[in-house]
Order: structure tokens, then sequence, then C-alpha cells
């Protein structure tokens, strides 16, 4: 390690006084004049963990669905997983150190780890869109290159794109080829081949409105659609000629507020969806003959793709087992149908991606989708084998269902969550099955549900467990949230801090709006009386009750006719 060229680089990318920021499951993420320091540094810790795993790593530049003025920076895993947790800590404490301690804070990652100085080490790098991007981006390639490590710059990719790259580079080629040209090629081939199969009784079926958010999405689909323009017709809207990235557009701004993007032409029963600005998420929707918004979410996304592999694995008649891994913030209608109806076994992690990846790892064929729009599937090696095997000696029906799922296999990027892969997966789910999206959305409705945020001056003041489903503390709070869920059918709520900044979450659903209409106002007031007394304590229950408050504002919205 060249401690002088370190000490002369860093000098150029000198850190503001007083800013400290925390490694998250979403990376660094800020105002992106801000971030400089950090870009460089990040390329520093890039080379570490390459030497250390004698694997090609991946750091993306990106901020996702946050505003354009933001930008963010996350590492990519050997397996283009998300960065290990232990190595969150090293980030936060690198990212953080004052100037004239950036040598020692090296060096002693470096020693905690074990990592060999001598060891190659080589690092891909991505970036967004934005302004911002390809500035920030030098700064990591400054990083990188000061400690002698090797760079490819793909220069503009998705996310998913890039996280697909360092996985094909550490399989050999195995999983793919590491260009852009391969992943459109693996992809475009195995959705091709995948609805060849479908017969379609018009064009209407095959026509996709794509909301791109203004962002990298509208690029890549773009160079793509010629690739599988055989299967899918789609017509992009929001691809960045005109409008802001995420700015009243894109897949969190539709969840969010239940209601299409600006800059998207809808029609009564068009199937359209939106990515966010990175794209690796998707949410669909449409409008019904009477005007109304539809939104089908992460979780109408996975009961459409659990419910058809749970056909296909029957099929073949083959003992794999699946599971189904959601959060708490899944709708109870979604976990209900999965359960009781296409009969597989969920699970319920902690929020953030890292969590659900982890936990879809254990089944043979693992379905995970956060509420945002953020999933996928991930097959295990010995179901891949087993499914290339059977694709090759059944015959007939058998043969026909293996071979779908050995195309599916294909289809899904394994590696993250991915909005173009998850958008020919369904396209080719619903092709295959011959469902219109009205009758997708019609397979179970969604319990009403509102979720908002309140900002704190500490997010520490409560803490959860069982999946962030129970708060510990303040004491009472979740007494409270019991006292005002167990008389109503079909209700919940819960609160949770945010990962990332000084706000709570709060999430509540019921069978009906009258529901919480009288929970609030039967319960609401007296258990807040009752539970005053304690500052903090009283602060997180005001913030619940304001929240199950809010419900009655969803008539002004024109939330009960969606609903109803």
């Amino acid at each position: 390690m060249d401690l002088d060229a370190l000490t002369k680089h860093s000098a150029f990318h000198a850190k503001p006084d007083g800013l400290i920021l925390q490694y998250g499951t979403a990376g660094f993420r800020t105002k992106a004049e801000h971030l400089d320091h950090v870009m460089f540094r990040m390329g520093l810790l890039a080379v570490l963990r390459s030497k250390q795993t004698k694997s090609t790593i991946g750091v993306m530049v990106t901020a996702s669905h946050n505003p354009e003025e933001d930008n963010g920076v996350k590492l990519v895993d050997p397996l283009g997983e998300m960065l290990a947790p232990s190595w969150e800590e090293h980030a936060t404490c690198l990212a953080n150190a004052e100037d004239q301690n950036l040598q020692s804070v090296l060096m002693d990652i470096s020693e905690k780890v074990a990592v060999n100085l001598h060891q190659d080490a080589f690092v891909v790098i991505g970036r967004d869109t934005r302004p911002s991007s390809e500035k920030l981006s030098q700064s990591v390639i400054d990083g990188v290159t000061v400690l002698g490590g090797q760079v490819h710059d793909y220069g503009l990719l998705t996310t998913p794109q890039l996280h697909y790259m360092v996985y094909c580079r550490n399989t050999s080629g195995q999983y793919g080829e590491a260009t852009t040209e391969g992943y459109y090629e693996k992809l475009s081939k195995a959705f091709v081949e995948l609805t060849g199969q479908a017969f379609c009784s018009g064009d209407d079926h095959r026509k996709l409105k794509v909301d791109c958010a203004n962002g990298i999405g509208a690029l890549k689909l773009g160079e793509m659609k010629p690739y599988f323009s055989q299967g899918l017709s789609v017509q992009l809207f929001n691809d960045g000629s005109g409008g802001k990235l995420n700015y009243f557009c894109g897949a969190d701004f539709v969840k969010t507020h239940q209601k299409p993007p600006q800059g998207i032409e809808m029609k009564s029963s068009e199937r359209c969806c939106s990515f966010d600005g990175d794209a690796d998420r998707i949410v669909y929707y449409y409008q019904d003959v009477d005007g109304h918004f539809h939104l089908l979410d992460g979780d109408k996304i996975a009961t459409l793709i659990s419910s058809f592999l749970k056909e296909l694995v029957l099929e073949i008649g083959e003992s794999l087992n699946i599971g189904v891994v959601q959060t708490a913030y899944a709708n109870g209608s979604s976990t209900r149908y999965l359960e009781e109806v296409v009969k597989v076994p969920v699970y319920c992690t902690k929020t953030g991606v890292k969590h659900l990846h982890h936990k879809a790892q254990e089944f043979d064929i693992g379905v995970y989708f956060e509420a945002n729009g953020h999933g996928t599937v991930l097959f295990s090696k010995a179901a891949e084998t087993k499914i290339k095997q059977l694709a090759k000696e059944l015959e007939d029906k058998k043969s026909k269902a293996a071979k779908m799922l050995e195309n599916v296999i294909d289809l899904f990027n394994q590696a993250t969550g991915d909005a173009i892969s998850d958008m020919l997966v369904i396209e080719a789910v619903l092709a295959l099955k011959g469902l219109t999206i009205q009758q997708w959305d019609a397979l179970y409705m969604d319990l009403p549900n509102r979720q908002l945020k309140v900002k704190v001056a500490d997010r520490q003041v409560i803490s959860t467990t069982d999946a962030e489903r129970q708060a510990v503390k303040p004491p009472g709070l979740q007494e409270a949230i019991n006292d005002l869920v167990k008389k109503y059918k079909l209700s919940r709520a819960f609160v949770r801090p945010s990962g990332t900044e000084d706000v709570v979450r709060v999430y509540a659903e019921a069978d009906s709006q009258v529901s919480w209409d009288r929970a609030v106002e039967g319960k609401g007031r007296d258990r807040l009386t009752e539970l005053e007394e304690g500052g903090s304590r009283r602060e997180a229950i005001l913030m619940v009750w304001q929240s199950l408050m809010s419900w009655r504002f969803m008539a002004f919205l024109g939330f009960i006719t969606y609903f109803h």
C-alpha cells in the first residue's frame, strides 16, 4: 500500500467537517455535493474487499428512487449480493474517518479482516443517469487505482445489471456473459422461448406501457426492446428526454401516492407499469372502465409468480420446496391467499432486501418481493440441476413444464430484484395463463392500508422484534396498538424506526374504513390519555394514534372509491 500516494490523492477528496453518514441496506445516500470523499473511500474499500474475497467487487453509483439532487453508492459482493453486514460497519467507519486518520483506519480494517495486500484486486463500476453520477464515479475510480486495483467502468447501467455483471464475472461466465449484450440476449431468449408456448387471442395482450421514472431504465429498456420485440411491444414514458428523475413518476411515487405517474397516457384496462430510478423495483397498475386506479404491487407480483411456479412444480411431479418471503409491509390478504389458496409457506423477515434474499436461499425455489416492488426468485443449485435434467428426460406435458421452468430460471436475475427481468417474467406468466390485468388483480382483494412516516428527533426511541411487527420499547406502545386493533376484523398495525433517517414508519390495515374509524374514535383518545405520562412513550403512541386518525382523511383523498 503506497501511503504517500494515498495521502496525496485523498487531499483531493477531503471530508467535509462534521458530516456523519451511515451505510445501510441502500448503501450511502445523501445530497450529491456531500459525497465526493465517500466515493473515493468506497473505491478504497472495494479494493480491500476484492483482495479479501479474491473476487471481482462491484460499486454502483445511484440513489435509486431518491430525488435527482441526491446520490449514493453501494458495494456489490461476489455473487451479486448486497455487501456483507460486517463490512457495512467498515464502510461506515471509513467514510466517517477524519482525513488525518484515513491511513490508520484503512490499515486497521485490513488487519481485522486479514487482507493480503499483495493480492490482486478487480472492481467494476456502474452509474445511473443523475447529473452528478459521472463525476462521482470518477472519484470511485480514483480510490480503486490509488490502491493498485484494476477497474472496469461499465458506465451507464441499471443497478440490477451491475449485480448481474459481478455475478457473471465471479462464476467464470457460467451465469452469463458479463456484458450488456449478454444480459439482453440471455433474458430475451428465455422470454421469447417461454411466451412462444402461449396462446394469445389478440395483439392487445402483448402491449405494455412503461413509466421509466426519467431514469436509467428508459435507456436500457430502449436498447433491449429489439431483442424481444416478437414477444412483447413496450411503449416508454418518462424516458428522460424532458422530465426530472423520479419527479411525480416512478414506482415509489405510484406505490406511495396510489395514483398514476405524470407523463403517461392511460386508457381503460391497459396494462401499465413503473420502474424506479435505477430500475430495481416495479409495480403494475391499470384504470378500470369507471376511471378508478388499481395498483398491483410487490404482493400481487409475488402471488402471481408463486402460483405459476407451484403449478409447474406439480406438473413435473417433483417435491421441490417453494417458500415465499415477505416483510411486515405485505398486505394481509396476500399472505392469506398464498397460504390458503396457493398453499405455499410464507415467512416474514425484517425490512431490507438483504434479509429477504438470505431467507429465500433456504428453499429449492425462494420467492421474495417487498410490497414496494423489489424482488426476485432464487433457485438452489440442486433445483436448477434437477429441472434441467428433467427438461431433457421427461415427455409430453411434464417435459413442457420442465422446459418452462428452465426458461424461468434464465429469465430471473437471481442476483437481485430487477425491474426489467421481473417485467418480462410477469408478461410471460400473464400470456401463458391467459390472464388480463383485471383477472390478475381479482385473485384477491387487498385490505385497505395506510403508510406514513413521522419525523422524530431520535428514531431509536422505538425498538422492535418479531420481524419488526412488535414494538419492544417504549413500554406501553405495543399494548396501545393491540388495544386499537384487537376488536376489529383482519386489522393490524405496527411501527418501526427507519434504518436510514430520523423518521418512524407507521403501517395500518383493516377490513374496512369503518373499522379504523371506530377503532380510533372508540379507543384512541382514551388510550392516549391513559398513557400520556412519560415523554418518549407518549410521543411514540401519539404517532400511532395520529397515523390511524389519518384514515379519516382517506375519503377526501379518493381512497374509499379505490378500496371499495
